[in-house]
């Protein structure tokens, strides 16, 4: 049996929020993916000053008695290891972008999506436009800059274009709203998308997998929204900070997230649509995408999230899961096609 020399790339080379998410979510593959007679798991951790390291774990006292070396030092150090393959743990936009093209350069395989097609998902408005082109329903919207206010009448969702876990989206019922939504999304980027708001509804995600070419769409996740009180998720419904000052996760502890039962007859309309997105954008392994559901049962493109960690509480994880493939094996088949195309 081949066993796998796997490198965990960690951190963010720009947030020290992204950096915390990613530990955590690193640390709980770690934990729950060992298997020393199939895997020789390494960790590289960057850090918010893009200074390397190469902890035993990510404990913190491990990670303070690695030495922090410059990028030209981690390569160096990278090229010795003998890498099979590597699995991507960092959320910031470089970690998604800069730092998978590095590997390509490097040409050491790493399991996920190409840098262009991360690049493309985590600007929400060029990655609606793409999905819309292959025909699958997306909000009516408009991409601002400063200085622009939108001509969509609410009900609106205002929503920066390249923030992820909800960072400074908003409802907007009101028009005289507007204002603030947008100072408060444009706190978190430069350009802004104002959506129409599709009524409720269900808003659920969908999982796409690959094995050998074959797209095998997973059964859906479903959040908890309301008309009423809750028309939107936000940050809350994703992440929670403990009283020690670490971040958790806030949708796999309560009732705030659900697997959809197969039978239910949105599955197989929302997973469609999944396939053509997962085509559409280029993805390759793995894809992950939110949809609202109108009352009519129509499934509209929210956006995508084109990266899993791994850990038991990842959402492909949890689909995987209900369709009957353990974390373990959801792990070798991304190895697998990560080794193979």
């Amino acid at each position: 049996m081949k066993r796998y020399r796997v490198l965990h790339l960690v951190g963010s080379a720009s947030s020290e929020f992204y950096s915390q998410l990613s530990q955590l979510y690193a640390k709980d593959c770690l934990e729950a993916t060992t298997n020393p007679q199939l895997y020789d798991m390494q960790i590289a951790l960057i850090t918010p000053d893009r200074q390397w390291r190469f902890p035993t774990s990510l404990n913190p006292a491990d990670i303070a008695a690695a030495a922090p070396m410059p990028i030209s030092d981690a390569i160096r150090c990278i090229s010795t290891q003998a890498i099979d393959v590597v699995l991507p743990q960092m959320f910031c936009i470089p970690g998604m972008t800069a730092y998978r093209a590095l590997l390509d350069v490097l040409q050491i395989p790493y399991v996920g999506n190409q840098p262009d097609v991360m690049a493309i998902a985590t600007h929400k408005a060029r990655a609606k436009a793409i999905v819309a082109a292959a025909g699958v329903p997306v909000p009516q919207g408009e991409l601002l800059r400063r200085g622009d206010f939108p001509t969509i009448k609410p009900p609106a969702v205002v929503k920066p274009v390249n923030a992820d876990n909800s960072f400074g989206v908003s409802f907007v019922a009101d028009q005289t709203n507007y204002h603030v939504a947008l100072d408060g999304a444009f706190d978190h980027a430069e350009e802004v998308l104002v959506e129409e708001y599709i009524e409720l509804g269900r808003e659920v995600r969908c999982g796409v997998i690959v094995k050998q070419g074959e797209l095998i769409p997973l059964p859906l996740e479903e959040y908890f929204v309301d008309s009423q009180q809750h028309p939107i998720r936000n940050y809350s419904d994703k992440l929670k900070t403990t009283t020690t000052g670490e971040l958790s996760l806030a949708a796999k502890d309560n009732d705030k997230a659900w697997i959809v039962e197969l039978d239910d007859p949105i599955v197989a309309v929302v997973q469609q649509a999944a396939k053509v997105c997962h085509q559409a954008l280029g993805c390759r392994h793995y894809s992950l995408f939110d949809f609202r559901i109108s009352p009519q049962g129509q499934p509209y493109f929210l956006e995508a999230g084109l990266y899993c960690s791994f850990s038991p509480k990842s959402v492909i994880a949890c689909m995987a899961k209900k369709a009957g493939l353990s974390l373990p094996d959801l792990l070798q088949l991304a190895i697998n096609e990560a080794l193979t195309n």
